[in-house]
């Protein structure tokens, strides 16, 4: 394969500088004075900064939001940008490795982060170091992005957007290949019980998952616990328990996580447990509200949002729930086709959004993202995938998950996970193929390659 023979000599290099990185719990903290995004991934970008400079770039931290690593004519006013992150989501739990130490087995790397985006961002920084030991003529300005807070709402991308040189084109590498043209646009929507018998409820790590695990806590005269794991045993669950102390039942189901944008990968562990209590015969408002307004068909139906495109359908995902004196409180994500606009969206679930059982409130909605796929960067960006990997039969696409596309003009999402990977982002035992990690680094290669041409 072209370039690998430049890769394979760093691989341990490659694999130990990413094991620094996976090291940082870079989750989102408290902010605090120059952490505006809180201590770990201020610690992860100055480790990101320090690889960068030991490998030789000009680096600059632009504020604590993002850092540069950047090579190429200083003084150019067309900029390459490579739009990365170090940020992650919360570990969660069921890991069978420490999701902070990098292991490598079978041929492949674990840890949370190796795939989502640290990995990339050593990918990233590799193709632009092989590429200027190549002694290739760069007559551009190169730089790759380092960003902190793509998880959580790439406020990063928008401060360094404001504050920086424009990217001219470019890409972020936190999505597919052989290239995303067009990203689903996003809303969010805020579960509210009204009236509830449910003592206590917990479920999920994070707003743009699937609810991988629920524990749900009822007085056990309300429903018959035999009953109840009848239920619970006909769902796709991977494992429950209904333990009863006090005179209360305490349902605790596991499910399967998945991202937000493909949630019928997963299993929701809180709608099945609503569908079991109230087949159990649980009488109860709130239950009977999700049931009806959110259910396990991920598809909006419920609010009479299941619509579709060209290039895809909305989901609609349940991520968190939880009490909140007295009231229990969830998250919806929503991932809408991208020739439909919020407004129209609004539009749709009018008048269907609450009742006297429960409330579903509308707190943001944007638009997606389209490039025509016929465009210089889609073909420049594609081209470079067939070149390095031979494959003609895959082609661009349209995905419900949001990237830094949208905060930063000029790029789309290219790579990093090659078809038919699950590289369980966003879900335990986070992994990447070694293997595959030489092939990005190669098709990243000719990329830049590409784009210096344009």
């Amino acid at each position: 394969m072209k370039y690998m023979d430049k890769v394979e000599p760093l691989m341990p290099e490659i694999k130990a500088n990413l094991a620094r990185l996976v090291k940082y719990n870079s989750v989102l903290g408290e902010a605090k004075e120059g952490m505006p995004f809180g201590e770990g991934p201020k610690a992860v970008l100055d480790e990101g900064l320090r690889i960068a400079e030991e490998l030789g770039f000009r680096t600059k931290n632009v504020d604590n939001y993002c850092g540069i690593a950047e090579m190429g004519a200083e003084d150019s006013d067309k900029l390459i940008g490579i739009a990365a992150h170090l940020d992650i989501v919360p570990a969660g739990e069921g890991w069978d490795t420490d999701p902070f130490t990098m292991v490598e087995k079978d041929g492949y790397l674990y840890g949370r982060g190796v795939s989502d985006d640290k990995g990339a961002v050593i990918a990233g920084l590799y193709a632009m170091k092989i590429l200027r030991d190549m002694g290739v003529p760069v007559e551009k300005k190169i730089r790759l992005l380092m960003g902190t807070n793509e998880e959580t709402g790439s406020k990063c991308m928008k401060y360094y957007v404001e504050h920086e040189q424009p990217v001219t084109y470019g890409f972020t590498p936190d999505g597919g290949f052989p290239g995303i043209y067009g990203e689903k646009g996003h809303c969010g929507m805020k579960l509210s019980s009204k009236n509830t018998k449910i003592v206590n409820i917990k479920g999920g790590f994070v707003s743009n998952a699937v609810c991988n695990r629920c524990s749900t806590t009822v007085k056990a005269a309300d429903v018959d616990a035999e009953a109840l794991r009848a239920e619970l045993a006909k769902t796709p669950l991977k494992s429950f328990t209904v333990t009863e102390e006090n005179g209360e039942l305490t349902i605790d189901a596991i499910g399967v996580s998945a991202h937000a944008s493909t949630p019928l990968l997963g299993v929701n562990a809180c709608a099945y447990t609503m569908v079991a209590l109230k087949a159990a015969g649980f009488e109860d408002d709130f239950c009977d509200f999700y049931n009806d307004k959110v259910g396990t068909a991920c598809n909006g139906e419920g609010v009479g949002l299941n619509i579709e495109d060209e290039y895809g359908d909305l989901t609609f995902n349940n991520g968190m729930i939880w009490m909140e004196n007295g009231q229990i409180i969830g998250t919806i994500d929503i991932r809408v086709p991208v020739t439909y606009h919020p407004e129209q969206v609004r539009a749709l679930c009018e008048g269907k959004l609450e009742n006297e059982k429960g409330s579903l409130e509308i707190v943001h909605c944007a638009d997606g993202l389209f490039f025509p796929p016929e465009s210089d960067l889609v073909k420049s960006l594609h081209s470079a995938y067939v070149e390095i990997t031979g494959d003609k039969e895959n082609r661009p696409m349209v995905i419900g998950g949001g990237t830094y596309a949208q905060a930063v003009p000029g790029i789309i999402a290219f790579g990093c996970e090659l078809p038919g990977e699950d590289n369980h982002i966003h879900d335990a035992n986070e992994k990447l193929s070694v293997e595959s990690l030489k092939i990005q680094i190669c098709i990243y290669i000719q990329a830049i390659l590409n784009l210096l041409a344009l």
